[in-house]
């Protein structure tokens, strides 16, 4: 078992999935939805997106992955599929609610979610940080924050989903140090979330190096990586638009897998799945209409850090 691969998660399958209006500005990787497109497309983005998360956790299940999978029928959360944003839990028995940045996301948080955590694992207390909205302060999750549990080391790319006060206060509560960093595109605009250019597995780590403005910076952060033989496979640009970065190390029965979307995989070269496959096997997921959204299957994974309680036998 490794610290950084969880052998559950939680899934929400929405009913009314479409690309959020609300994030479009920033989220470079996202398809701009239009509230001009017809109740026909969007009915039938939402079946695809219901039927996409179904089979995600059907396959997550078959290969041994305990998973939790909420469905969300209200029709004002668009992004509600991507629960790791508002979410995140911690060895220990330790939970974190975040505020978001979308006001339309902030109906996410579900008490229903938490009270499944506290019932079903040992949670010894839940932080929530949500109350910092007021004062236009955010931290969505681990799409904001890229965590290395063995080295506790919080990796953030610079934006406004990652303000410097809900972080400082997260790495003192946690116990992370944070390592903080300005990434941006070919462009020039910053990368809107952490997790679509940078995914921590055992031993290896998956990064967009270019895509960190500065140099000095971008070897601190390979020289920390790499600290404890870790490999970084650098990611191109175009891997990192694939939502290459945006994927998680699971721990199943047989073994560490790789949760990631088919397309991630198929952008991934020879040389960099046989350092992969080193240590994990692969699970492609079917996600092309979630990704519309602009995040993948790591934005779509809340995975639960947590031991679970003993089941109780009747006698």
């Amino acid at each position: 078992m490794s610290v950084q691969a969880p052998s559950a998660v939680v899934l929400v399958r929405p009913h009314h999935f479409r690309p959020n209006p609300l994030t479009a500005d920033d989220n470079v990787f996202q398809i701009a939805g239009s509230a001009t497109q017809s109740s026909r497309l969007m009915a039938a983005l939402a079946t695809a997106a219901y039927d996409e998360v179904t089979r995600a956790a059907s396959a997550l299940a078959a290969a041994g992955i305990r998973v939790h999978l909420f469905d969300d029928e209200s029709p004002d959360r668009p992004d509600s599929v991507f629960p790791n944003n508002w979410m995140s839990t911690h060895p220990g028995g330790h939970v974190a609610i975040y505020p978001m940045y979308a006001a339309n996301r902030r109906g996410e948080r579900r008490s229903d979610v938490i009270d499944m955590l506290k019932n079903e694992y040992r949670v010894q207390d839940v932080i929530d940080y949500s109350g910092l909205e007021l004062d236009d302060v955010f931290l969505e999750g681990t799409g904001a924050i890229v965590l290395d549990h063995g080295s506790r080391v919080a990796y953030v790319a610079r934006s406004h989903r990652a303000d410097p006060i809900a972080l400082e206060r997260f790495c003192t509560n946690f116990g992370y140090e944070p390592m903080v960093f300005d990434a941006v595109d070919p462009s020039g605009v910053p990368v809107y979330h952490t997790n679509v250019m940078m995914g921590i597995a055992t031993d290896f780590a998956l990064v967009g190096l270019d895509l960190i403005q500065s140099p000095a910076r971008r070897a601190e952060v390979v020289d920390r990586l790499t600290a404890h033989g870790r490999v970084v496979i650098d990611l191109d640009f175009e891997q990192v638009c694939d939502f290459a970065g945006n994927a998680i190390e699971l721990h199943a029965p047989s073994g560490r897998v790789l949760a990631l979307s088919r397309r991630a995989a198929d952008t991934l070269r020879p040389h960099q799945l046989a350092i992969i496959q080193r240590s994990c096997t692969l699970l492609p997921l079917d996600i092309p209409t979630i990704e519309l959204a602009g995040g993948s299957v790591r934005c779509m994974i809340a995975g639960i850090h947590l031991d679970p309680r003993p089941v109780t036998v009747a006698v």
